[in-house]
């Protein structure tokens, strides 16, 4: 078992310090807990709502409106279900040695990315270039 890593509450990764120290590591391993923790508490609160809204509705606005936004509802928490996964496998990365280096390239993943998008899996050069490919190939 690891030892408890101490991490002041105002940390936050800096440029001068060894890149994906045991702090680093520590801030991003918390970041991803706490962003998971608020998408399981929201999906939970989601469930509930959708059990408390199954109730019949006899006007027929009423219940499209109520349908269209259960359905709206249940894309978002789909996207949310993946994002969790996202989550996961970011997790898993800290913990195999491989977070916050491109799985493109091997470069490291800038601390400011990393900090804004957490699950990030590749430097912002190399994810462009994907988005680029992307496109070209959805134009054919």
């Amino acid at each position: 078992m690891k030892a408890e890593v101490f991490l002041p509450d105002d940390y936050r990764p800096a440029e001068d310090e060894p890149f994906m120290n045991e702090r680093q590591l520590e801030y991003f391993r918390r970041k991803l807990m706490n962003w998971k923790a608020d998408l399981m508490n929201g999906s939970r609160e989601t469930i509930e709502g959708l059990q408390d809204s199954a109730r019949s509705v006899p006007d027929l606005a009423d219940r499209a409106s109520e349908e269209t936004d259960r359905a709206l509802e249940l894309r978002t928490r789909d996207r949310q279900r993946k994002l969790v996964a996202k989550i996961d496998a970011a997790l898993r990365r800290i913990e195999n040695g491989e977070y916050g280096y491109c799985e493109v390239t091997g470069e490291p993943i800038s601390l400011k990315r990393l900090d804004a998008r957490p699950i990030a899996t590749m430097t912002l050069e190399a994810q462009e270039r994907h988005e680029r490919r992307e496109r070209v190939h959805r134009d054919d």
